[in-house]
């Protein structure tokens, strides 16, 4: 298992039609549950024991993402995998969020 997404019911069907397995989660107990499993804090992945294979990339909508704030900032901080993409939900971008363009433009000064 190379990806994994935790999201809305849409995007997580929609993923599981390439072959990306995936969480539904509507709040932020589901959400926490999920990302502790895959990230290897509970036990178990998709059923699979954590020593089995990892996780390489986690996507997570920007709502997911929102519930989780210091736990995806504290696991960005290790450097450790999986890595963490955000993808805008179904509703588009969360207002106030930076796009990946807005956060490259901010870092080195030119446009995209």
């Amino acid at each position: 298992m190379q990806y994994f997404v935790i999201g809305e019911r849409e995007l997580v069907l929609a993923f599981n039609l390439v072959g990306v397995q995936g969480d539904v989660v509507v709040n932020r107990t589901e959400a926490l549950d999920s990302f502790n499993r895959v990230t290897g804090k509970g036990g178990v992945i998709a059923g699979m024991p954590v020593t089995e294979e990892r996780v390489k990339v986690l996507i997570l909508t920007e709502e997911v993402s929102s519930m989780l704030e210091d736990e995806v900032s504290e696991w960005q901080k290790t450097g450790k995998f999986p890595l963490i993409v955000e993808i805008p939900g179904i509703n588009g971008h969360l207002e106030g969020k930076k796009t990946l363009t807005d956060a490259i433009r901010e870092a080195i000064g030119i446009s995209v």
